[in-house]
């Protein structure tokens, strides 16, 4: 059954009541007996009938608003995409509604309901870490509702995305420590459920082949939380238990950067003249910390503007058939600081 395609008159000519009884009863007004009431909210939910259907709104009118579902609102990355969506959103009339997940597929699944219910036009979505499954993302895509995809691309057919290319700035990041003169270069992987996480892995493993250097695969380590904490206790279990112990280290993310930095210092090594260190995603703090962090910088803003833009287009032609797959894949840039030059 199509979204928003169940309606209150439905409801009553099933159950052979009147559309006001199935109005009051969904509201529990008073008057209604309890035996109505259950009647009609089973049956309601069992026809997944929705108040605010996002299909009804976009066959009679627009609300102007779009929802966005990130992991993170502190992740610097995430805060500077929305900066990008809001510029381009405001610019064409449109309102944000904004939901973080905290990486958890519940919050996830809870914030779509809540986005629907608030009668959107479309959807800008960074799934979270513990997504596996995208039915509920495919139901809507169904009925022809406008997603795009940003930064984290799902395994599904026919999406429209914008994307970074992982590969490519992981590749730089290991090159440039080779460059340096590291010869045992470990990566602080990330989860495993995530592609970009794959691709970052890929672009490290393609660097080390090209550059003859030797892969060893206990220097893949999954770091898959990403805490400071966690590449901290990592980073210092490994450095205990090898006497060849790494001399750099290439991070998925700034955070496991940094936590690696701290354990480093503290077992008496120097960055970057013992272990190099380079990190992703270019948070604040990395040119503030000491030594400076080198990171590959993502274009988050641009990422924002340019997946706002696609979904507005998306909602504008109002297409009846489903919408060509396509994905934008934006460069990064590998900003060289102190932690990883000799």
């Amino acid at each position: 059954m199509k979204l928003g395609q169940v309606t209150i008159k439905d409801i009553a000519r099933e159950l052979n009541v009147s559309t006001s009884t199935v109005s009051r009863a969904l509201k529990d007004y008073p008057g209604i007996s309890d035996d109505t009431k259950k009647k009609v909210k089973d049956l309601a939910e069992k026809l997944h009938y929705r108040p605010n259907a996002v299909a009804l709104s976009l066959r009679k009118s627009k609300s102007f608003t779009i929802g966005v579902i990130i992991p993170e609102v502190v992740h610097f990355f995430f805060s500077t995409v929305i900066s990008g969506i809001e510029e381009i959103a405001y610019a064409n009339g449109y309102n944000v509604i904004l939901c973080q997940t905290n990486e958890k597929l519940q919050r996830e699944l809870s914030s779509i309901e809540t986005m629907l219910d608030n009668q959107i036009d479309g959807l800008l979505v960074s799934f979270s870490k513990e997504t596996e499954n995208f039915d509920h993302f495919t139901k809507l895509m169904e009925q022809n509702f406008p997603i795009v995809f940003f930064d984290r691309v799902p395994d599904i057919e026919n999406t429209v995305n914008v994307t970074v290319n992982d590969f490519k700035g992981a590749y730089d990041a290991t090159k440039h420590l080779i460059e340096q003169g590291y010869k045992n270069i470990i990566h602080l992987a990330g989860p495993k459920t995530l592609p970009i996480s794959a691709k970052r892995k890929d672009g490290y493993k393609q660097a080390l082949q090209d550059h003859q250097m030797i892969l060893n695969p206990e220097w893949i380590i999954p770091c898959p939380i990403g805490t400071q904490e966690e590449s901290y206790e990592i980073t210092k279990t490994l450095f205990k238990s090898n006497e060849n112990h790494p001399d750099a280290i290439f991070a998925s993310n700034d955070i496991a950067a940094a936590g690696a930095m701290m354990a480093v210092k503290e077992l008496g090594l120097k960055v970057p003249e013992d272990v190099g260190i380079v990190g992703f995603s270019n948070w604040q703090f990395s040119s503030m910390i000491d030594p400076p962090l080198s990171s590959v910088e993502q274009p988050g803003f641009e990422m924002g503007e340019k997946a706002t833009a696609m979904l507005l287009e998306m909602i504008e032609k109002k297409k009846e058939s489903n919408w060509e797959a396509k994905t934008i894949v934006l460069e990064t840039e590998l900003l060289v600081r102190k932690s990883s030059q000799k």
